[in-house]
């Protein structure tokens, strides 16, 4: 287990985007944060939380497929 307190990002968006794409975020999401704090690449947890479209507001109208 690290000494360092883990930082969590979560990160919502439509799903479908293929593992390589959230790879590659989750990557750079990582690498921001351990420059910018000075933390180890192990303290820093990304979560990608997947929402279908029809589940999706913005203005009140859900989003389309």
């Amino acid at each position: 287990m690290s000494p360092y307190c883990p930082r969590f990002v979560n990160i919502t968006l439509y799903e479908g985007h293929p593992k390589e794409r959230k790879d590659e975020i989750a990557r750079r999401v990582t690498e921001t944060i351990t420059e910018v704090c000075k933390l180890p690449p192990q303290a820093v947890w990304v979560v990608f939380n997947e929402v279908t479209p029809p589940d999706w507001y913005v203005a009140g109208n859900p989003g389309k497929k």
